[in-house]
């Protein structure tokens, strides 16, 4: 049995992976620590046995020192960020402080607990960060893989990048057993919907315009949360420690197309399902008209990297991940996970 401390375990991604932790090792014990801010829900754990919510801030550098020992945590999942480029664009301190100051906060903690009066107890700090520090790519270059040179182009890159130099300097300096993923753009169950996808699905269902920016050609590639949760498990029970591992979903979009496949998917949700066009009369859909006819064009956002694209090389050669759905897959499994829980979303809407 095995104790974890997961950060920011109430947001998207982190609530998904103590969900499938706890599907896949029942037994170990999970502690999330959350401050609740705006992205971290509550709610996105209902349902889970044995799992503990304490509501705190990371750069609480005591209280963290105090679950590691009193629960006898040897493993921290990190999690916790800010993570919207927009807002790190118009308010950038806040970025600094979570992302940089945050982890840095978790590192004293756990080197304190874990190498300074643990002796080196077995244990392992998982970072967790975004293929957004390697910068932008041009149409024909090479794939982001592990030893591609950081340049990151937003303040939100940038403290992500400034957090993995900090986990890789412990590693190197004090020995403290880490490990890193870098991970493509995700998107599934309980994303807060500011980001593309929740955004663009739940404006389809209401009539809204889907603001694309620029000339929507920006690429990326899009990973199904959960095939990112089996990634970091893969990491964490194989990873070599000290290495880092990029994470993606082999699915290397154009935003135009992933929108086409959003509307797409929409509208085919409205055509199967006449009960639809009651719930959300707003929709085009709802009076049989296609969903891309809310498409519109805005002015591009500053510092909008061109293209990310990752090199999963590395985690499938030595880890054997493998992504497990396409785009297409993932939407469609999304959409109906979103129509099937629409009290949870509608509560964020208030």
């Amino acid at each position: 049995m095995a104790e974890l401390l997961v950060t920011g375990g109430a947001g998207f991604i982190g609530a998904n992976f103590v969900h499938y932790w706890r599907q896949h090792h029942p037994d170990d014990g999970i502690t999330v620590l959350d401050a609740l801010t705006y992205a971290g829900n509550r709610a996105n754990l209902d349902g889970l046995d044995g799992v503990e919510l304490v509501v705190g801030d990371i750069c609480d550098t005591a209280l963290v020192e105090g679950l590691l020992a009193d629960r006898g945590i040897g493993t921290i999942v990190h999690f916790a960020a800010e993570s919207h480029v927009d807002r790190s664009i118009t308010g950038p301190d806040a970025f600094v402080t979570t992302n940089v100051i945050g982890t840095h906060s978790l590192l004293k903690a756990a080197r304190k607990a874990w190498l300074d009066t643990g002796t080196g107890r077995p244990h392992r700090f998982h970072h967790v960060s975004t293929d957004e520090v390697y910068g932008s790519l041009g149409p024909d270059d090479a794939a982001f893989s592990e030893t591609t040179p950081y340049a990151p182009n937003s303040p939100y890159s940038a403290s992500k990048a400034g957090s993995d130099h900090l986990v890789r300097a412990y590693h190197h300096t004090y020995g403290l057993e880490t490990t890193t993923s870098n991970c493509s753009n995700n998107y599934g169950p309980y994303q807060f919907p500011e980001k593309l996808i929740p955004l663009f699905l739940l404006n389809a269902l209401h009539g809204r315009s889907l603001p694309i920016y620029g000339d929507g050609m920006n690429v990326r590639d899009w990973l199904h949360v959960e095939d990112h949760c089996n990634g970091i498990e893969r990491i964490l029970l194989q990873g070599r420690i000290g290495e880092t591992y990029n994470v993606g979903g082999g699915q290397e979009l154009p935003n135009l197309e992933v929108i086409a496949e959003i509307c797409r998917t929409v509208d085919r949700a409205f055509a199967a399902d006449p009960t639809l066009a009651a719930r959300y009369p707003d929709a085009p859909a709802a009076r049989g008209e296609p969903t891309d006819t809310l498409k519109t064009f805005v002015t591009d956002r500053k510092g909008h990297d061109r293209r990310y694209a990752i090199d999963e090389t590395k985690i499938r050669g030595e880890l054997g991940y493998e992504p497990r759905r396409t785009f297409a897959e993932g939407f469609a499994e999304t959409l109906a996970w979103y129509l099937a829980n629409e009290n949870w979303w509608r509560s964020l809407l208030r």
